[in-house]
């Protein structure tokens, strides 16, 4: 989304942001660093490091930017359990943009990309 969202924009991005790079991160994105890691907390689901990055972002970028980042956080979770609960396929991953995202990102490094569909 991030990467349609900068096209779409016309903004430049760097997407190793996404594998956890803080100078990427803050690419076009403004607060991106401290997103990312407020994001990262989320996802390892690490008190200590989330209780961390919520007051980073709060002391630069303001309670209002904290209570957007956690509604998408929250509402990211919730669409993923939605479609998982449903079965809804995910999108054609054979495109050339999400072949495109998948190499920049070098997905396959990870273990569970031997089930991807793409990969098969």
């Amino acid at each position: 989304m991030l990467r349609a969202s900068a096209l779409t924009t016309n903004t430049e991005i760097d997407l190793q942001g996404i594998n956890g790079d803080a100078s990427a991160a803050g690419v076009g994105v403004e607060f991106g660093a401290e997103l990312m890691q407020l994001g990262e907390a989320v996802a390892m689901g690490d008190e200590a490091q989330l209780s961390t990055a919520r007051q980073q972002l709060v002391e630069l970028a303001g309670a209002a930017v904290l209570v957007d980042a956690a509604g998408v956080a929250a509402n990211f979770q919730r669409m993923v359990r939605i479609a998982d609960a449903m079965g809804i396929p995910i999108d054609d991953m054979t495109t050339e943009l999400g072949q495109q995202v998948r190499q920049e990102l070098d997905l396959a490094r990870f273990e569970t990309a031997q089930n991807s569909a793409v990969n098969n």
